[in-house]
């Protein structure tokens, strides 16, 4: 009877210490995902009576030319975006030597990951500056006209980008700074013994002990990429022209702003940026998992 009761307080322990983290999660993630998807499919301005109108939301998203362009930008930042996580594993190498000054060198890089998005945001509009930014001195300097990145609507989500990634790099150097600390020195002097260097030996010998880095790597940087906001509202308001629109961003606009209080149809924007989310995250769990079940 010990023995049985003794094996159940085991089984039941860590249910026990994951029950608030559970509930917390439950109550502010799983229920207003489903309160949202509820949601699409009235007419609300978040303060009078709901309207049950179907699916009508989504039927009018595929006529709404800016969600189009929103949908089309956010795509680009999921491409873009993860040029974070390559970026970040160099950094990584770099900076994991035992070398003079490296500690300084990881300040510097490490950096950008600690100041918030505001600041970063302040710092690249006055660097995209036309008239006294850095970039367009060193544009001058070298005999080129300047460029209103901010301004212009072929440049604008491409400069926005850029910004995130000063910030995001940081935060995937960080991640493979850890999982390198983790890699195993014997397979690494075994890769040495079978004449492993420079690319084999970080294809064959380093990457796969990295997965898990890069599993988190990625999967965080396609969350930011999808969820980007704050950079987008400091550096242009959405514009010029609403050029610059994210899924996130229009959402706010239609059902927060001066826009109309449309809580239906912002939640119904939600929905679509959900979807492509779990879409994106299933895929990699996906390949993950195929890759582990054929090694």
């Amino acid at each position: 009877m010990y023995s049985y009761w003794k094996n159940n307080q085991l089984k039941i322990a860590p249910w026990i210490f994951l029950a608030p983290g559970i509930l917390m999660f439950s109550l502010y993630v799983i229920f207003p995902i489903f309160q949202s998807i509820n949601l699409s499919f009235y007419q609300w301005d978040g303060l009078g009576t709901k309207t049950y109108i179907g699916a009508e939301n989504y039927i009018e998203l595929l006529d709404d030319e800016y969600f189009i362009v929103s949908l089309k930008n956010n795509v680009i930042w999921l491409v873009l975006y993860l040029l974070a996580v390559p970026a970040g594993l160099f950094a990584a190498l770099f900076l994991n030597q035992t070398v003079r000054g490296i500690r300084i060198y990881k300040s510097i890089f490490f950096f950008p990951f600690v100041i918030s998005q505001v600041v970063v945001g302040l710092v690249f509009s006055w660097f995209y500056d036309p008239s006294n930014g850095l970039l367009n001195i060193i544009l001058e300097f070298f005999g080129f006209d300047t460029i209103a990145i901010l301004a212009e609507e072929d440049y604008v989500t491409y400069g926005i980008i850029a910004a995130g990634l000063w910030p995001q790099t940081a935060y995937c150097m960080i991640l493979y700074l850890t999982g390198l600390n983790s890699v195993d020195p014997e397979q690494i002097e075994a890769g040495r013994i079978d004449n492993a260097r420079g690319w084999r030996m970080l294809w064959y010998v380093i990457l796969p002990q990295l997965k898990p880095a890069t599993f988190i790597a990625v999967v965080v940087t396609i969350i930011g990429a999808l969820r980007s906001f704050d950079l987008i509202d400091i550096m242009t308001g959405g514009g010029p022209w609403g050029s610059s629109r994210v899924l996130a961003y229009y959402m706010y606009e239609k059902a927060f702003s001066e826009y109309g209080f449309r809580m239906g149809y912002g939640a119904a924007i939600a929905v679509v940026l959900l979807l492509i989310m779990m879409v994106y995250i299933a895929t990699i769990l996906y390949r993950l998992y195929r890759d582990e079940k054929g090694g």
